[in-house]
């Protein structure tokens, strides 16, 4: 599975950020779920509409990003 399959940008939907298709769940709350700790079943419990590859689709579209930019981090 390709996470182009599942991510789109639509400027008519959430300001055009980047979403799940078919919804209006931006990536960036599922990886903001995941970075606090929820687990993919509590997202799934949260989000009825998502499924399991929804959610690695997003991990996937936010590791090709760390593939494009280098984010300075402070040492």
């Amino acid at each position: 599975m390709s996470w182009r399959e599942r991510i789109s940008v639509d400027p008519m939907i959430c300001h055009g950020r980047v979403c799940i298709s078919g919804t209006r769940i931006m990536v960036s709350v599922i990886l903001d779920n995941l970075a606090a700790g929820t687990s993919t079943a509590e997202i799934l419990h949260s989000y009825p509409s998502l499924t399991t590859d929804d959610i690695q689709a997003a991990i996937a579209y936010a590791a090709e990003l760390t593939r494009e930019r280098i984010i300075p981090l402070a040492v």
